[in-house]
C-alpha cells in the first residue's frame, strides 16, 4: 500500500532535445519581449567590428565576448524576474517593485563593467593601432 498523495511537485522528466528545445523558446521570447536587446545587439556589433579592425589578440576576443554574454545573461534574468512578477501579482506591490529595481540594476551593472572592460581593451588596441 503507497502512503498518502504527496503535496511535492515532481516535473516530469525531460529529454535533452525537449530542455534545449525549451532552451531556445525562452531565447526567442526574451529577445522579442525587450527592446533592450535591440540596443545591446547593436552595441555588441560595434564593440566586435572595433576589435576586429583593430586586431584584438585572443585573449582580448575572450573578455569582449564574455562582456557581451554577461549582459545578455543579466539581461535575460530580468526580463524573467519582469515575467514572474506579472504572472504573481499585477497590482502595485512594494515588494516586487524592488525585486524589478534589483534586477533592472543587475544589467545596469553587468553593462557598466562591460563598458569598462570593453573600453580598456579597445583603447589600448587603438593607441596601438595609432602608433602602428
Amino acid at each position: 500500500m503507497s502512503g498518502p498523495p504527496s503535496d511535492e511537485f515532481h516535473p516530469p522528466d525531460r529529454t535533452w532535445r525537449q530542455k534545449f528545445r525549451d532552451a531556445f523558446r525562452g531565447l526567442r521570447c526574451g529577445l522579442r519581449d525587450q527592446s533592450s536587446f535591440h540596443v545591446h545587439a547593436v552595441v555588441a556589433v560595434a564593440v566586435l567590428a572595433c576589435a576586429a579592425v583593430l586586431r584584438a589578440t585572443y585573449l582580448e576576443w575572450a573578455a569582449l565576448l564574455l562582456c557581451i554574454a554577461l549582459v545578455i545573461v543579466a539581461e535575460m534574468f530580468n526580463t524573467a524576474l519582469e515575467h514572474l512578477a506579472k504572472a504573481v501579482d499585477r497590482s502595485r506591490n512594494v515588494h516586487l517593485g524592488n525585486a524589478l529595481d534589483i534586477g533592472s540594476a543587475a544589467v545596469l551593472l553587468a553593462a557598466c563593467g562591460s563598458v569598462a572592460a570593453g573600453g580598456l581593451v579597445l583603447c589600448v588596441r587603438f593607441v596601438a593601432w595609432w602608433r602602428g
